[in-house]
Formats: structure tokens, C-alpha cells, sequence
């Protein structure tokens, strides 16, 4: 079992920046690729970003490319997502997620936190 705690959402203005954290417990956390994903308000889950289990390569959809980055300290069994130049579109739940190769697609992945707030004033 692996559990995820998401940190670091709140309200930020449009052009402003927040910095996510999920803190992983459990089995080891070098053994899992990680995975971000948002859902805002009436739609479904969709994928943000993941990256390979040492960190090695990371994978974005389109509309944050550019704005936000991912990233591991394996050590620190710790995920990070930094959000720079947030838009009013950008604001959902993040919720981070685990499984043993990155994908894209949530529904397999087999672990999940339990989400963090992003809301974004335009």
C-alpha cells in the first residue's frame, strides 16, 4: 500500500504561481512513477503531469506546458507541481496518484491522495 497527502493548494490570482507536494508513505516510493491530475467542477478527471520513477523523463498536456513542472526528490518520498502564470482555467482539485509505470490515463493508476484545492481569480 502506498498513501498520498497533497499539500499546497489555495487562492492565488491570475499570473501568480503555487507549488504542490504529495507526500508518499508506505512501499517504496522510487518503485512508482507519479502522476498529477485535475478535476474541475462538472468534468471528469483529467491528466496534468507525470514523471518516470527516477525522474528522469517528465509528460504534459498541452495547456500547461511551459507553466508547470514536475518533480521527485526520491529521498524525501515527496512529488512536486509547480504552477507558474495560473489561469482562471487552472483552478480544480489536484489530486496526485501512483502506479508502477507513468501513463497518462487515471484510471490505472492504483493509489491516490485525496486531493488539494487550486482556485484561480481572474
Amino acid at each position: 500500500q502506498v498513501q498520498l497527502v497533497e499539500s499546497g493548494g489555495g487562492l492565488v490570482q491570475a499570473g501568480g504561481s503555487l507549488r504542490l507536494s504529495c507526500a508518499a508513505s508506505g512501499r517504496t516510493f522510487s518503485s512508482y512513477a507519479m502522476g498529477w491530475f485535475r478535476q474541475a467542477p462538472g468534468k471528469e478527471r483529467a491528466f496534468v503531469a507525470a514523471i518516470t520513477r527516477n525522474g528522469g523523463s517528465t509528460f504534459y498536456v498541452d495547456s500547461v506546458k511551459g507553466r508547470f513542472t514536475i518533480s521527485r526528490d526520491n529521498a524525501k518520498n515527496t512529488v512536486y507541481l509547480q504552477m507558474n502564470n495560473l489561469r482562471p482555467e487552472d483552478t480544480a482539485v489536484y489530486y496526485c496518484a501512483a502506479r508502477p509505470k507513468v501513463t497518462a490515463a487515471a484510471a490505472t493508476y492504483d493509489y491516490w491522495g485525496q486531493g488539494t484545492q487550486v482556485t484561480v481569480s481572474s
